[in-house]
This record gives C-alpha cells, structure tokens and sequence, in this order.
C-alpha cells in the first residue's frame, strides 16, 4: 500500500493518478473539510481516502496501517504575514509527526520539499543542492516552514529513516487550473501589461510525479534533488504564453521600484478589505531576481528527459482556452 499526503493539491493529484494508472494499491489523506479534486474523480473506486490532519498523529498512524512508501506532499501555503507562525508550525510539525511514525514502521518516504528552500550562487553560477537557505536572513514564511521540514527529514534520516528528498521548481500543468501557478496563465491571458528582469526554474507537473515514483523505487537514499524542466526569464515566459492565447503580450517593464510600490500598495488594499494580497514583499522582491537552477544531478540519478516547457505552455493555453 502506498500512502500520499496532500493528494488534493496539485502535485499530490497528479501524482496519484500516475500510481494508480500504474496499477497500485494507493490510499490518500485529507482533512475532513478536503474536496477530492476533478482529476481523481475517475479513479474513486480505485483510491482509499482517509480522513487524517498531519496534526493529529494518532489519525496519522491509523492511515499507515499496512503502508510500505509514503509520498508527503501535504503542505499549507499562504502569503498572509498573520498566518506566517501557524504555517511554519504547522509544516513542521506535521512533517516530524510523520518522519517519527516512518521511522518506527520502517516506512521509506520521499518528501516534497521546495526551490524556496535551497539558498543562492554566486553570480553566473548555477543554483545546486548543495546550496542551503540562509534561515537567518531570511523573511518569507513558506520557505522557512520547507526548510525546516527538511530539516525533519535529515534529523528522521540520521534515525534511521529511508527518505529522498526532492525540491521542485515552480510547478506548472494543465490541471492546475486557474489556481497556484494556473494564475499567472489567467493573468497574461487577462492582459498583463507589465513584465519584470526575473527568472527562475519552471517543471511539468507530471515530470515531478515521474520523478518521485522513479526515486521511489530506486536504491537511491539520504539525497535531495532539485527536480526543474528548464530555466527561464519572465518575460520571455510570460510572451511565450500571451502568444498561446492569442493575446498581447507585456510591452512595459517594470524596474524593481516599482514592484517594491505594487507590493505596498497590495498590503494597503488588502488591509482594508482584509483579502489576500495581489502581490507581496517576497513576490515583488524575487520578481526582479535571476535564479537559474542545475539539474544535472536527478538526470544522472534516473534519466529523466523533461519535457519541453513551450509544449506544456502550449497545453495550458488550450487547456484554458
């Protein structure tokens, strides 16, 4: 039996029906509040879904009952300041609940990490696993909360735990919707005016499940691996897609004093109506920065051949259209 953690989002959906389409016995959990997301509606009589919050251990324990893998991409995203303490809590804590339970039933894991948690290169250089977060400087709760999970993983690894632990880059795909990353295709194909001098690494939702499963069932333990397609400048990223929808691309570029107005202005607008911000001071900030990734090491390790990025753009403006 292999259990998955977060099976509702985006990545946990896929992943699913990746194993299910491969024949295996798979259970999933959610919170009791959870909807089962349209991508898995085909396959219900073939997923056991269990009501379990990674909070509660005992709900946890009950849900590993004869499990041999667990995938834990459950994680709580939010960009609210007020939510920054609980959400770290929260992923941590919840991360450690099943780090201890996988210790003690001899449970391998691969554990869903983040780009947000690997620190930067120097100048000209490309980002690789061996760069870490500098947890001092750093402002942005949902990086600090993948940190720190992994820092879980590590301290349940020196236990004893058999885990890998993958650090995917901006995640995009078709079934994502309008939500997560499906909001920036929303965005250019509502007219986006404004490009930025960014750039970072973007990965097909479904080559991150294939390269879970193939880190799964390999030998291959006590590893992290960064898991990006491709790395790519904004603007071009964000013309490649206005061309998708048949739409006018962003012609105005946006200096990072400015995103540094749009973030602040979001915070007030936001206050006052007491909605989540359009932008925030992390998301302005990284906006204007290059951080371009090494995937050398999970092709070496399985053989992964990603696919192109302009072919699942291409996906996602039909899938949208």
């Amino acid at each position: 039996m292999i259990l998955i953690t977060g099976a509702t989002g985006f990545l946990g959906a896929e992943l699913a029906k990746l194993l299910v389409a491969k024949g295996n016995s798979v259970r999933c959990t959610k919170r009791a509040s959870s909807v089962v997301p349209a991508l898995l509606i085909p396959f219900a009589d073939k997923i056991e879904w269990v009501d379990a919050d990674m909070m509660d251990a005992f709900a946890l324990a009950d849900a590993l009952e004869g499990v041999s893998q667990v995938y834990h991409c459950a994680a709580w995203v939010s960009l609210k300041q007020a939510d920054k303490k609980q959400m770290i809590n929260t992923n941590v804590t919840g991360t450690a609940n099943l780090v201890n339970l996988c210790v003690e039933q001899g449970i391998r894991m691969v554990h869903v990490s983040s780009i947000a948690a690997i620190g930067s290169a120097k100048p000209g250089e490309l980002i690789n696993e061996n760069h870490h977060l500098e947890q001092s400087t750093e402002n942005d709760g949902y990086a600090i909360s993948k940190l720190e999970s992994e820092m879980e993983v590590w301290r349940g690894i020196a236990e004893g735990l058999n885990a890998v632990i993958v650090n995917p880059s901006l995640i995009i795909g078709a079934s994502a919707g309008t939500g997560g990353s499906g909001a920036l295709f929303k965005t250019v194909r509502n007219g986006l005016k404004f490009y930025t001098s960014g750039g970072i690494g973007f990965v097909d939702v479904e080559d991150v499940a294939k390269c879970m499963v193939a880190l799964m069932n390999s030998d291959i333990k006590a590893q992290r691996y960064i898991i990006s397609a491709e790395n790519r400048d904004y603007k071009g990223m964000v013309t490649e897609i206005a061309k998708g929808f048949g739409v006018k691309p962003p012609s105005m570029f946006a200096k990072p004093w400015v995103m540094e107005l749009a973030w602040r202005g979001a915070a007030v607008v936001a206050a006052v109506t007491g909605g989540v911000p359009a932008i925030d001071k992390v998301s302005a900030k990284t906006a204007s920065l290059i951080r371009e990734f090494d995937n050398s090491k999970i092709k070496k390790a399985i053989g992964i051949e990603f696919k192109p990025i302009s072919k699942t753009i291409t996906e996602i403006c039909e899938a949208l259209k």
